[in-house]
């Protein structure tokens, strides 16, 4: 059985536990002052409160067979088959000897303890005993089949650690021996070239003639141009 199997297992149980306690178990009658014949009905927590504690036990160690680790789950699931046996021997108390249970119901009722008719039992309490019994069955089947359930999980942590393990350890060797990384290693010196030469002077600067030059020059009958 899985362990999901189980957990589900576990807390159907227990709410079905809780769905045979509710209705009722026990029917009779009483007379009372006023009324010759007061029919008493009891439920089956009532009759039987150990049937409701045991449901909310299954119910508890389904949760924590859920979520806690091997050891608490062996308690849990021990605890489980505890609450099934309690579910069974309160019922079969009941089944054995139902007179104290409607005794106890007709007083609470009515006021009255002297019972005017045979208890009755309906079939819920037998409801109660198989619960009871499949809630032992589950827990010991559970526990069975928990030593394989850590394992299974261990297995594939470590399945999942290994490759992890293996690309640290390559990545810590790369980097001791000083390997530089590929794109480090291609790229090319940086070469200087140095200062940028400066701007030479267009031709057109030194034929440019000076207005007063030239007509100083034409005055003394040279050629301005010098040509």
């Amino acid at each position: 059985m899985t362990r999901t199997r189980t957990v589900l297992a576990l807390l159907v149980l227990g709410a079905l536990t809780f769905g045979t306690g509710s209705p009722t178990w026990i029917t009779t009658t009483v007379a009372t002052a006023l009324q010759p014949e007061v029919a008493v009905a009891a439920s089956g927590t009532s009759a039987a409160p150990g049937v409701g504690a045991g449901a909310l036990v299954l119910l508890a160690a389904g949760i924590a067979c859920a979520l806690t680790g091997r050891v608490a789950r062996y308690v849990a699931l021990v605890v489980a088959a505890a609450a099934g046996v309690l579910v069974v021997g309160s019922t079969l108390v009941v089944i054995q000897d139902p007179t104290p249970a409607a005794t106890a119901a007709a007083s609470a009722s009515s006021g009255v303890t002297e019972l005017t008719s045979p208890v009755v039992l309906t079939a819920w309490p037998w409801a109660a005993v198989a619960t009871g019994v499949l809630a032992v069955a589950v827990a010991v089947w559970g526990a069975v089949a928990a030593r394989g359930w850590t394992a299974t999980s261990g297995r594939h942590e470590r399945a999942d650690q290994a490759p992890a393990t293996g690309t640290a350890t390559a990545s810590a060797t790369g980097t001791a021996s000083g390997t530089a990384p590929a794109d480090d290693a291609a790229a090319p010196p940086a070469v200087d070239a140095g200062p940028a030469p400066a701007p030479e002077e267009s031709p057109a600067d030194d034929d440019e003639i000076d207005p007063h030059d030239a007509w100083d020059a034409l005055s003394r009958g040279d050629d301005p141009t010098g040509r």
